[in-house]
């Protein structure tokens, strides 16, 4: 008997691992996603509210990113065009964080025990790496497309404008600011009613 109940709880609790892993049933739709992830609110509000980026540039650039996968990573390349060899970069996580650049992270903020599987961890990194970008750039934590490019192409990159001879970045670019406009108009909807009830966890 208590064997199978140690077997049942171990099973809800690896389902429920693997649910907290897994993308939100819609990603098109800020509002949604934090009702379904009520955490992820908290965690975006709180990276708000330490590194002054808004909620929708954070959740644009980590839907770009990763499309909200815990597990994302780039694919691998193919040995003899068949072989599955090395991935492109060591990226991994929800904000596709490189191991050097989350090395740094680590160092200044003293959080050895993130993880880039982590929504909470990840969403905080964002929020220090453009944080850090608007202090040497000046680039404004409101402009999704610039932050997303300086991002991808790291800030001496994006100073020395190499994401100019990239038509297809541009494009990715452009794409995050329209979903980040998309998620401000959603999130300027549900906020109040997101706020009201973080009160009470």
């Amino acid at each position: 008997m208590i064997i199978r109940k140690l077997t049942s709880l171990l099973i809800v609790l690896l389902f429920v691992s693997c649910s907290s892993n897994s993308p939100p049933s819609t990603t098109t739709d800020v509002c949604k996603i934090f009702k379904e992830r009520y955490s992820w609110y908290k965690a975006a509000k709180k990276t708000e509210k330490r590194w002054k980026i808004p909620v929708y540039v954070s959740m644009s650039i980590i839907k770009q990113e990763s499309s909200f996968r815990a597990d994302a990573r780039p694919e691998r390349t193919k040995l003899l065009g068949f072989i599955p060899w090395k991935r492109v970069t060591s990226a991994r996580g929800y904000a596709q964080a490189v191991d050097g650049t989350w090395e740094m992270y680590l160092n200044d903020r003293g959080g050895w025990f993130s993880s880039r599987n982590d929504f909470e961890d990840s969403v905080d990194f964002v929020g220090w790496y453009n944080y850090k970008t608007h202090k040497q750039l000046g680039i404004p934590l409101t402009d999704a497309r610039n932050l997303y490019l300086a991002y991808h192409e790291g800030r001496g990159g994006y100073k020395r404008g190499s994401y100019r001879t990239k038509p297809w970045l541009l494009s990715v670019a452009d794409k995050v600011q329209r979903q980040s406009d998309r998620y401000r108009v959603q999130y300027n909807g549900c906020k109040k009613k997101l706020g009201k009830r973080f009160i009470f966890f």
